[in-house]
């Protein structure tokens, strides 16, 4: 049950500026306690802050890919059907403030600033009393204090609803110290499996982990694996409840990277037909998205206002044209399951390997590189390798090596690795100034850094 009338953060405390919040969203004033990361941490910060999340309902989507335009999907087709939505996403492609929009626009800097401002001091005083009690005090990850940041800045907007991404996992992520009404799981694959486990059943488990007794459950597409869907289904019925099991059927594939793809997906209660001039991958999400709103709401949806949302839904670093001339896509696939997704797109896009453009490519070291480059390396007749900025990038050289030893294995001429930049920027310069068209693959920070670039 919402609470009713506005909310207000229930102490004082002092606006940090613009910058320092971002410092602390980027990790340098991180607030490390006694205690491990959390999710205690969140739901003390968050009853501390008299319970911000708790004026509006929050609808929650976890998965190992396609998470992210699942959640924009969902709030899309909500702000369709009439309602104040907020969105909470992570990473962001370039700015720290794009986590958080409300009504389909970013929020300022200085509301950022704001939400941050109350969430730290939240902590703040939350470990204050653990201290004085002989507690541990708390280890305030970034993301722990963006999840409390965005809850008061969607309360003091006084949205109806806001659908959160999960940031990993689901059982210990900081979106689970909220009580969601509504949740989606889209997928399953192995990445992070340092944290999660080593197998789509122990990874499945933890992300099922959102499933619990009353709420509306929705599971995704990618879910079907019959491992995956064996570990859903028990959840389900341990915790009493009968999800939305989703699917769709492609009607027809696009044809090039601005055609239509046209999709039917049947829910419980309504069959949509809808066209879309997203890539490929994009209708599974879509249609997990759909079951979700529907699910929600409790009744179908407005067909012609459903067609107007999904079909302007922005999806930023997903396929993502971010210069026309010379032409700049940019997409955030980072696993082997993602780059399939992606590559799929591309070979409708353009189906001659010798025709596409050519691949710029990074990576992080803490993920499946060789995994991702089996997946892209073979797709492109030129290869340009390059280094993010982030402090998890593989070096340059190094990913050239893996990648000359993917040609070999492949039996092509290391030629097709054209160039090494130590940066992106280098490395777009000289693209650039060749004229050269792009394609940019392999990680969300390779994306996030070319949209940056160019937008």
């Amino acid at each position: 049950m919402k609470r009713e009338g506005a909310y207000v953060v229930p102490f004082e405390f002092e606006g940090l500026s613009y910058e320092r919040a971002v410092s602390i969203a980027a990790d340098t004033g991180k607030i490390v306690g006694e205690a491990g990361p959390l999710l205690e941490t969140v739901i003390d910060m968050l009853d501390e802050l008299g319970r911000p999340d708790e004026y509006f309902d929050c609808i929650q989507v976890a998965g190992t890919n396609g998470k992210t335009s699942t959640t924009r999907f969902t709030a899309a087709i909500l702000r369709g059907e009439g309602l104040r939505t907020a969105l909470y996403t992570s990473p962001q492609l370039v700015r720290y403030e794009e986590r958080m929009e409300v009504d389909g626009g970013v929020v300022s800097p200085s509301v950022f600033a704001h939400g941050v401002s109350a969430a730290a001091e939240a902590g703040r005083r939350v470990n204050e009393r653990r201290a004085a009690s002989g507690e541990p005090t708390y280890t305030i990850t970034p993301f722990d204090l963006l999840t409390a940041a965005a809850m008061v800045v969607f309360a003091e907007e006084r949205v109806d609803v806001a659908v959160l991404e999960v940031g990993l996992g689901g059982r210990w992520d900081a979106t689970s110290a909220t009580d969601p009404v509504a949740v989606a799981i889209t997928g399953i694959g192995l990445d992070h499996t340092h944290i999660l486990g080593d197998t789509l059943e122990e990874i499945a488990s933890e992300k099922a982990a959102v499933i619990k007794p009353g709420r509306t459950v929705v599971l995704g597409e990618g879910t079907h694996e019959p491992s995956v869907e064996r570990v859903m289904r028990a959840r389900c019925d341990a915790c009493g409840v009968v999800p939305w099991v989703v699917g769709h059927t492609v009607v027809e594939l696009p044809v090039g990277i601005d055609g239509a793809v046209s999709f039917s997906t049947e829910t419980a209660r309504a069959t949509y037909e809808v066209s879309m001039h997203k890539p490929a991958y994009q209708p599974q999400n879509a249609a997990c998205a759909i079951a979700l709103a529907e699910g929600y709401l409790g009744r179908p949806l407005d067909a012609s206002a459903l067609a107007v949302s999904l079909e302007s839904c922005p999806i930023p670093g997903r396929f993502d044209v971010v210069r026309v001339e010379p032409f700049v896509l940019v997409d955030a696939c980072h696993n082997p399951q993602s780059c399939e997704n992606f590559i799929n797109a591309v070979r409708e896009a353009e189906p001659e390997r010798e025709a596409r453009p050519v691949l710029l490519l990074a990576a992080l070291s803490d993920k499946d590189v060789r995994g991702i480059l089996d997946v892209l390396v073979p797709e492109f007749s030129r290869i340009v390798v390059s280094a993010t900025a982030s402090d998890r990038a593989l070096p340059a050289g190094e990913l050239a090596q893996l990648v000359y030893g993917e040609l070999d294995a492949l039996n092509r001429p290391h030629t097709d690795v054209i160039a090494v930049y130590p940066s992106v920027c280098e490395a777009l310069d000289a693209l650039t100034e060749a004229g050269e068209p792009v394609i940019a693959a392999g990680t969300i920070t390779l994306a996030g850094e070319v949209a940056g670039l160019l937008r």
